[in-house]
């Protein structure tokens, strides 16, 4: 709309909500895009790159406190404080410390792409939340002991972007899995075992096509493991990519350290034990010891 337009309080173009965040378009106009961004405490997000041409992004903290991490430093920010990217070479973490609003101006038009983003993850976050709340939860904390195992192994920030998502989908394949089988209170006989094994392809083939699309590696594979043991493509060593292998150790630690129906919780030094009697074989070794490092570091 050109001219001269004044509008109210909570009036938008357009907003898209989801469960911990929402993005709501101000104004536009010859390419240039005005947006509030809010975020719930906790999210983690990444500032990405854009291979769509020059790009200018530039956020302004109306409220609360909000972490940026890059080039290995981490610079919290607060109401007045503001940070840009031009032509990002490199993804940011952005992570808030409290609910957060933030003022986002855009050289392109980004709105449609990001607002599609948030909408593709919301359905397949409120499916999988659908299917077994477990899982969404699940999910989230192998995300958070992945980017921290990640962090410390030094991997540059545009790979733990995928290792987050990856991780925090890797079960989305368990969708297509039959409730009598998924949500079983009892152990699962051979043929059930053998039906689940069939959740990361199913994931894997989700994810194709999407801006997900990075993470069908991690997805397939995060239930490989180093002895060729694995499922479901029985990869061996380095035949199983770094993100995988991580996202597997984070996998296992969260499912022995969460209370099943068919058993109890193990603590946090059982199941590092329980890790480390089985590296080399099952687990990436290295992987391993710097979980254990995380964790005595309070980073877990």
């Amino acid at each position: 709309m050109e001219g001269f337009k004044v509008c109210k309080a909570n009036e938008t173009i357009e907003t898209v909500v989801q469960k911990n965040s929402s993005l709501s378009l101000l104004a536009h106009g010859d390419g240039v895009e005005i947006s509030i961004y809010e975020l719930h405490a906790g999210v983690i997000t990444f500032l990405d790159t854009f291979p769509g041409g020059d790009l200018l992004e530039f956020y302004f903290v109306l409220n609360g406190i909000i972490s940026c991490n890059y080039s290995e430093k981490e610079e919290n920010l607060e109401p007045g404080d503001y940070f840009y990217a031009h032509n990002l070479k490199v993804p940011v973490e952005l992570k808030p410390k409290t609910d957060v609003r933030l003022l986002h101006v855009s050289s392109k038009p980004l709105f449609k792409y990001i607002s599609n983003n948030i909408s593709v993850m919301k359905d397949i976050l409120a499916r999988v939340e659908l299917k077994d709340s477990y899982t969404h939860g699940h999910g989230k904390r192998v995300r958070d002991v992945s980017l921290a195992i990640a962090k410390r192994l030094g991997i540059p920030s545009e790979r733990q972007e995928v290792i987050a998502m990856g991780a925090l989908f890797h079960d989305i394949g368990k969708i297509e899995i039959d409730d009598s089988i998924l949500k079983k209170p009892s152990r699962l006989n051979r043929e059930e075992f053998e039906i689940i094994k069939l959740h990361p392809v199913f994931g894997c083939q989700m994810v194709k096509g999407n801006f997900l699309e990075d993470t069908h590696d991690i997805i397939r594979h995060h239930h490989e493991r180093v002895d060729g043991t694995g499922y479901p493509d029985g990869l061996k060593g380095d035949e199983i990519s770094l993100e995988a292998r991580i996202v597997a150790v984070a996998d296992s630690f969260d499912a022995m350290t969460s209370r099943r129906p068919y058993r109890e919780a193990m603590s946090c030094e059982d199941a590092l034990e329980e890790l480390k009697s089985q590296s080399g074989t099952l687990y990436d070794s290295e992987i391993v010891k710097t979980l254990e490092q995380c964790i005595a570091e309070g980073l877990i």
